[in-house]
């Protein structure tokens, strides 16, 4: 579904991504791992057309989309759901749901991705318990379950996550866990950021290790598990 091709990415003179080249087929859960500084938010940022400095090949289902804007990339189902959660405070949690527009792309089955609203408040309680309170009153677990929400209301079928379980209690980690795993059930695919390598290999299929700027491994699930030890000295954790 996607696929990245020698991409760079700078920072004024900085150069902080070195001909990164990765791929995420459809269905699959994929995770970026590495320290901070890594490069990893920049390079979800890049996908989604968020950064501007960058010079390489970003495809999505062979399609070039390295000169669209960020409303484009949307429209052909790019989910962002960035650190900052990105919640319009003035907003009810409700309205966050119901304004933005229903893409409605299809699986390769033919079946709707967009989730309705009755599925979004099963799957999201406390946003059903909450629906008529602004974004600005939501703790910073609640305005993740809403930034994951808002997305797969939308029908995106690439998610672009960026750091979702960063500061939660193992409670809601595991409730993110628990809705990754039923939007891929659903047919939607899924790109990660993320430093909790346990959860990593809970959701995900893959993995790709950055470090200083590139791909410095590529590993599969079982691998990650087996040098579990290794890999949380060398991120730190």
């Amino acid at each position: 579904m996607l696929r990245v091709e020698n991409l760079s990415a700078w920072y004024g003179e900085a150069r902080v991504l070195r001909d990164v080249s990765l791929r995420v087929d459809a269905g699959e859960v994929v995770t970026l791992v590495g320290r901070n500084g890594a490069g990893k938010s920049t390079l979800l940022r890049c996908v989604m057309g968020l950064h501007a400095g960058q010079r390489g090949t970003v495809e999505l289902d062979g399609r070039d989309i390295g000169r669209l804007p960020v409303h484009r990339r949307a429209r052909l189902g790019l989910g962002w759901v960035p650190d900052d959660r990105g919640s319009y405070a003035s907003l009810s949690v409700a309205e966050q749901l119901t304004l933005p527009p229903v893409l409605s792309p299809r699986s390769g089955d033919g079946v709707g991705l967009s989730w309705p609203l009755e599925r979004i408040f099963e799957a999201f309680p406390v946003l059903h318990e909450r629906r008529a309170v602004p974004a600005s009153t939501l703790s910073g677990g609640e305005q993740q379950m809403l930034a994951l929400a808002r997305v797969l209301r939308m029908g995106a079928r690439l998610l672009l996550c960026d750091e979702p379980t960063e500061g939660l209690s193992p409670l809601l980690v595991q409730q993110v866990g628990d809705i990754l795993r039923q939007a891929k059930r659903h047919g939607v695919t899924v790109l990660l950021v993320e430093q909790n390598l346990r959860f990593a290999t809970e959701v995900a299929d893959r993995h790709y290790l950055l470090a200083q700027g590139g791909i410095a491994e590529a590993m599969e699930n079982s691998e990650v598990r087996s040098r579990e030890r290794e890999l949380l000295t060398y991120l730190g954790i």
